[in-house]
């Protein structure tokens, strides 16, 4: 959807001019927006969401009581138990293999808890260690779910395209661990997931690089339709094993693809509800801004370059421009090559630099979603042009998980 700028801008000075920067906000119409556009996307299958994209208990709820979205799709044990002991959820997918010891004797000795987390597991090693933890006899069955690795391997695996995640790529490595997973007392094994990073986290259309975007296009078609084979064999191997549950695939960027596989029950979506600057290089669909983080102009050291207090809120991934916070409002800014986003100070130059005078705000938006809420304790939820509610994120209820 078309945004205006300067509207927008005005609106969020409005809404906050009560407050001393630095601080970060969420726009709830954007968000709402969001929310339900990924809905339409997900075409009748329910959406989990990824809270490590969100890391704010009182977002996951207000998005988790729409209609369309179903479970939370959490980064860490210790995470996932916190989430389902505070009532946000329990339906708490762990989506990736844990080795926290404290946090499986606690799952171990909860029957409750045991039947609100599921555990990701690739390897039979991951099940040795939890089996030396909390041996099987004295806990109950622990959910588990089969991480089957998504990447595209042509040309008979000498090319490897997307993440490297789970050992287990094909059909019969799913069905081999099934196996390994059902034979053994202690474990129930009820579902399968896929993350396809390759299609769901790349944008297709990176600004200024055509090529590079008709490259990455004709990767993502060869890369969909080995998945959708080889997804459904695995499943098929899979089940042969135990009566699945769910399987999970998908993100943000690849709602709409994932969906259509057949043998996919649910898609799991969280970057879309902020919009970070990331999925500005989807064409298929692009979210509406909802989260920003405003820094105060403190000084002016030439007539045409205005420095912020901060505003280096660096995003994790390959070091590169895209995972730079981006000045948005007003447009017209632009970090400077050799100093970018700084950790204590930021200059910007470009058209509107020249007319910010000290004490002006200056609006970034995040590269990536939820890790803009490790710099600050709360958010401010804004509606309209007010502040409706200030809520704590994960830093600010005192939880660093990663």
């Amino acid at each position: 959807m078309a945004i205006d700028r300067a509207e927008l801008r005005d609106r969020l000075d409005r809404a906050t001019a009560h407050l001393d920067p630095p601080y970060a906000v969420v726009d709830l119409s954007a968000f709402d927006a969001n929310a339900e556009a990924l809905v339409g996307r997900a075409d009748g299958k329910p959406l989990r969401v990824a809270s490590k994209s969100v890391r704010v208990r009182e977002l996951l709820t207000r998005v988790l009581a729409r209609p369309g979205w179903r479970g939370v799709m959490a980064f860490t044990l210790p995470e996932a138990v916190w989430l389902a002991r505070t009532g946000v959820s329990d339906d708490v997918l762990v989506a990736y293999p844990t080795a926290h010891r404290a946090a499986l004797t606690e799952l171990a000795a909860d029957p409750a808890l045991a039947d609100a987390v599921t555990l990701m597991v690739d390897d039979a090693g991951q099940l040795d260690l939890i089996d030396r933890v909390c041996p099987p006899g004295r806990r109950p069955a622990l959910r588990i779910c089969l991480d089957l690795d998504a990447s595209w391997r042509p040309l008979r695996g000498r090319v490897h395209v997307g993440v490297r995640r789970s050992p287990v790529h094909s059909a019969m490595a799913a069905g081999t661990l099934a196996a390994a997973v059902a034979d053994r007392p202690g474990f129930r094994l009820v579902g399968l997931m896929s993350y396809e990073a390759q299609i769901a986290g790349l944008g297709d259309a990176p600004p200024g690089q055509a090529l590079l975007g008709s490259a990455i296009r004709v990767a993502q078609r060869g890369s969909y339709r080995e998945l959708l084979a080889r997804r459904s064999a695995a499943v098929a191997a899979v089940r042969e094993h135990a009566d699945l549950e769910f399987v999970n695939g998908g993100g943000t960027g690849s709602v709409a693809a994932t969906s259509a596989d057949p043998a996919v029950t649910e898609v799991t979506a969280g970057s879309g509800l902020y919009g970070p600057t990331l999925f500005d290089a989807y064409r298929a669909w692009r979210p509406t801004p909802a989260a920003f983080f405003a820094c105060a102009v403190v000084r002016r050291p030439t007539p045409g370059i205005a420095t912020v207090l901060g505003g280096g809120w660096i995003a994790s991934g390959p070091a590169a421009d895209s995972r730079l916070p981006r000045p948005w409002l007003p447009a017209g800014l632009t970090l400077l090559g050799a100093e970018g986003a700084g950790e204590v100070q930021t200059p910007l130059a470009g058209d509107a630099a020249s007319d910010l005078r000290v004490g002006d705000r200056v609006w970034f938006r995040h590269a990536k979603a939820g890790e803009v809420c490790e710099h600050v304790n709360e958010v401010h939820l804004v509606d309209g042009d007010a502040v409706v509610a200030t809520v704590p994120t994960y830093r600010g209820e005192g939880r660093a998980f990663l």
